[in-house]
């Protein structure tokens, strides 16, 4: 019939959150990300991002503070939406929200959007929630196992947009110390990037030259080396490169 429209019906989607949490233990110079291992199934005992369904009423911001109020205590946080997964052919999830009890006679397989957040948080702070969970644990970047819920690709798109915020953001000035050695700096930045990306001599000129970080004319001695100086990130002077790449990457 001439004028007429094929109708195909809508896309019904449960909505949840997946947070990759990221910290730097400067100690051992780690890269890490907060997992949780899944103690029902689908999944039982894979490890997994920690995530939530979507409430009623309930913003997928307010849902990814929630999940991380509850598996982690920490003062310095910083957080940002990062991507929403929702391809056909892997969103499908069984989970359902665990107050319906009529969940088994449901829909058992639901497709599932996810929108991913990542955050970034101060190692030293963080206190680990283990509360209705079998396990939660800090795991190096380079020993993570296989995830749940094909989850190992939404942390190396996480991966990659940490990355990507260092080289024109001062997000890593979000969770460290007040007062830094540039050699701290270096190693947070080298432990993030990888070693080779830049030598520490051209990174401490070409970062000293922005004129974003202030010498408190305070020093701090560590080994045997003569004391390093310690300085403090001007946010005022930053907002003059805000909106330009970072030449010190």
């Amino acid at each position: 019939m001439a004028g007429s429209k094929t109708r195909f019906p809508l896309a019904e989607f449960k909505v949840g959150v997946d947070n990759v949490i990221f910290s730097v233990d400067t100690a051992q110079n780690r890269l890490l990300v907060l997992l949780v291992m899944r103690d029902a199934e689908p999944y039982r005992d894979y490890w997994c991002l920690p995530g939530t369904l979507v409430r009623q009423g309930e913003s997928p911001e307010d849902a990814a503070y929630r999940i991380l109020a509850e598996k982690i205590r920490v003062k310095n946080l910083y957080l940002e939406q990062l991507y929403t997964f929702g391809e056909v052919e892997d969103s499908r999830d069984p989970r359902q929200d665990p107050g319906d009890p009529g969940k088994e006679h449901r829909l058992q397989w639901a497709r599932y959007l996810s929108i991913s957040y990542f955050a970034l948080v101060r190692f030293s702070e963080a206190e680990l929630i283990a509360n209705g969970v079998s396990g939660i644990a800090w795991y190096s970047l380079q020993q993570v196992p296989q995830l749940a819920f094909s989850q190992n690709r939404i942390l190396e798109y996480g991966h990659r947009r940490l990355c990507n915020k260092l080289e024109y953001s001062p997000v890593a000035f979000d969770v460290l110390p007040e007062l830094f050695t540039l050699n701290d700096l270096y190693q947070f930045y080298a432990t993030v990037l990888g070693e080779n990306f830049s030598d520490y001599s051209n990174f401490r000129t070409r970062l000293l030259k922005l004129g974003f970080l202030n010498d408190t004319g305070e020093k701090v001695s560590r080994g045997a080396g003569r004391p390093a100086s310690l300085y403090k990130f001007d946010a005022a002077a930053f907002s003059l490169h805000k909106d330009k790449p970072m030449v010190f990457i």
